[in-house]
């Protein structure tokens, strides 16, 4: 069993309002709340049992599936039906309603299924984000209404009752697709009330009523409903209700369920309005215009202060150093000293040149995937119906801008006199996918103990392997060897001596740790706020839309990552200390570390997640978000104080 934390204690009742799944007042009464005592029974009895472990054929035959994936980015057609047509509704998955990532496959649980499953064939993008789509038993056609059909009877044994009942009380729900539109509703319903005499009651949705509205030919919504229901009771020694019978220790349930359509005035194109003003899960994503603008102005305000400043201190150090006028670049620091002293130092290079340059290389890959991907979302191309678009398009372009962080990692080792380039190619194409590659390994496995849909099937692990060895890490050799060739000398305005000068003591207010907690701070307040509805979409059901307001933060937090770090710089120089370059990596590179404790905060106080698998999925891979951020961050630290420096030095007057 797990611990409920935070809305893990969430009433039963307010959960089903919040949702609108029916009304329950007719046949319920008293407290229903959420015990989560963690249902396993489900482990190793869906996705390879279930045969579901493979993609099509033509995903195996050949690589062209990059050209399907990028098709598959695009809003996808009208499907147009005639009256009577057969409207597939395929079942999918089912999971706990506050972890969004624990998901198992439908048929896991006894419920009417076919005598041969028949499964839909998945894009990358909706296999990678948990869906396993199978045909159902439900024959529903196009315009035309079903009133209490029989789906199935089933006799359950005391075994699969007493799987119902936990995954009742860990409150699963279950996810239906029609034409693209996705479906949910509870399994069942769970009462606790009074304390003596104690009452626990759990029952069975066994009838579903689906309401589908439509315009012309083509469906636009779909939901399902229980009201005016009565739930089946899984009590032990229940007596027999209509619809169920009890004996010999087995159960008999029938499934029931009716079709209703609506005309919809709302056309086929802006059905996506109505799946989104619909609502099953929490709303988290409000319109948050009032708290960008604050940070907006906060940020605005900050970085008037650091420019200002740093003009102001900059304009009376060059009217300083620049009274002397004869002598040469090399006599500057006779009798003087701050950061014009180490000017035959501070361009000397760091230690680790190989893994620096992997460093802005990855980070200069990782800046062009985040704004490519928002740019997409920007023009549209991700379709809200679309399973796993995102997913897919952040794939292809994670393999195909591999070139860029080949050609800026191999062009800049090649500048400060790096040898070994066959070693900083290899560094650099490894320097993400290892410790992704590492920490997938570790949430697969967890996934695939717990027989949770989140484990991906063999065939798509050997899809993305070869996506990453015949794409992704070719172009950064191509994109190393073309660096290489085309890198000039580096711009150094005042040449390096032979000895390095000796380093002063430094106050503690100028230490790395000092530094990388001022760095680091400053920009995680600059989207703060942003990143609790990020993270709500993440982990979470919504479907991200403020793409401008993400825009718009995302070009924030570079701004306020390049002045803060320009900012550490010329306090690091002004204190006749030279070691700049992996201090501007380190400074608002850490702001990577405070995202994850941002996390961990997330995680304990605005999320009802628990359980080791939604935790070892959220935790894994909040520590590669951090790491991307990083190493975003600090790429653009690092050249934002390399042209700071290149600037100042070169405005000494030198004869």
């Amino acid at each position: 069993m797990h611990n409920t934390r935070g809305r893990k204690n969430e009433n039963f009742q307010d959960v089903y309002k919040r949702v609108g799944f029916g009304s329950l007042s007719a046949h319920t009464g008293g407290e229903r709340r959420l015990l989560g005592p963690g249902i396993r029974r489900i482990r190793r009895t869906g996705v390879m049992q279930l045969g579901i472990g493979h993609l099509p054929g033509g995903c195996l035959r050949t690589m062209g599936l990059y050209c399907v994936l990028v098709l598959c980015l695009l809003p996808g057609w009208a499907l147009g039906y005639k009256r009577g047509d057969n409207v597939t509704l395929y079942v999918n998955k089912v999971g706990p309603y506050h972890n969004p990532q624990e998901t198992y496959h439908y048929y896991t649980l006894p419920v009417c299924r076919p005598e041969k499953v028949h499964h839909k064939s998945l894009s990358l993008g909706e296999v990678l984000d948990g869906d396993r789509m199978a045909e159902s038993l439900y024959h529903i056609r196009f315009g035309e209404n079903t009133e209490k059909k029989t789906l199935c009877q089933l006799t359950l044994s005391e075994k699969q009752v007493d799987l119902l009942r936990e995954a009742i009380e860990e409150l699963y729900y279950f996810e239906f697709v029609l034409d693209d539109i996705p479906i949910w509703g509870f399994v069942g319903y769970m009462e606790e009330s009074g304390f003596l005499p104690h009452s626990h009651k759990v029952g069975l949705w066994t009838h579903l009523d689906f309401n589908i509205e439509y315009n012309g030919d083509s469906v636009i919504f779909a939901n399902v409903s229980v009201k005016d229901v009565k739930p089946v009771p899984l009590e032990e020694g229940g007596g027999a209700v209509a619809g169920v019978g009890v004996g010999g220790g087995s159960l008999k349930v029938t499934h029931t369920y009716s079709v209703h359509w609506f005309d919809s005035p709302l056309p086929h194109a802006r059905r996506a309005e109505r799946l989104r003003d619909y609502s099953f899960f929490p709303k988290t994503l409000e319109i948050h215009w009032l708290s960008i603008i604050n940070s907006l102005v906060l940020v605005v305000l900050l970085l008037g202060f650091v420019i200002i400043i740093l003009m102001r201190v900059l304009k009376n150090d060059f009217a300083r150093y620049n009274v002397e006028e004869e002598g040469g670049c090399d006599d500057l620091d006779q009798g003087d000293n701050g950061w014009k002293i180490i000017h035959t130092d501070v361009f000397r290079f760091p230690p680790y040149k190989s893994l620096l340059c992997a460093v802005l290389g990855v980070g200069a890959q990782f800046l062009t995937l985040a704004t490519g991907i928002i740019v997409m979302a920007l023009l549209g191309m991700f379709n809200v119906h679309r399973h796993g678009a995102i997913n897919s398009a952040a794939i292809v372009l994670y393999a195909l801008t591999s070139c860029v962080s080949g050609y800026v990692s191999c062009s800049f080792y090649t500048q400060i006199h790096g040898q070994r380039w066959v070693w900083n190619i290899i560094l650099t194409s490894s320097l993400f996918s290892a410790p992704l590659f590492l920490t997938w390994s570790v949430v697969n496995s967890v996934h695939w103990w717990s027989g949770s849909t989140q484990a991906l099937p063999a065939t798509t692990v050997l899809l993305l392997l070869g996506a990453w060895v015949l794409v992704g890490f070719p172009l950064t050799v191509i994109g190393g060897i073309v660096g290489k060739n085309r890198a000039g000398s580096f711009q150094a305005p005042c040449r390096t001596r032979n000895i390095p000068r000796q380093i002063p003591t430094q106050p503690w207010y100028k230490h790395t740790a000092v530094h990388m907690a001022i760095g680091g701070f400053l920009p995680f307040s600059a989207i703060s706020v942003e990143l609790y509805y990020i993270f709500a979409t993440v982990w979470g059901r919504e479907h991200y839309t403020l793409y401008g307001i993400l825009l718009c933060v995302f070009a924030i937090l570079l701004s306020v990552g390049a002045c803060i770090s320009v900012a550490l710089t010329y306090f690091l120089l002004s204190g006749e200390d030279y070691r700049w370059w992996w201090r501007s990596v380190l400074s608002t590179g850490s702001t990577g570390l405070f995202i994850f404790v941002y996390s961990v905060f997330y995680y304990r106080n605005r999320s009802s997640m628990s359980g080791l698998v939604q935790s070892a999925e959220f935790f894994g891979y909040s520590l590669l978000t951090a790491l991307v951020f990083s190493l975003m961050l600090g790429t653009v630290s690092f050249w934002a104080s390399l042209a700071f420096i290149r600037y100042i030095y070169r405005s000494l007057k030198m004869d």
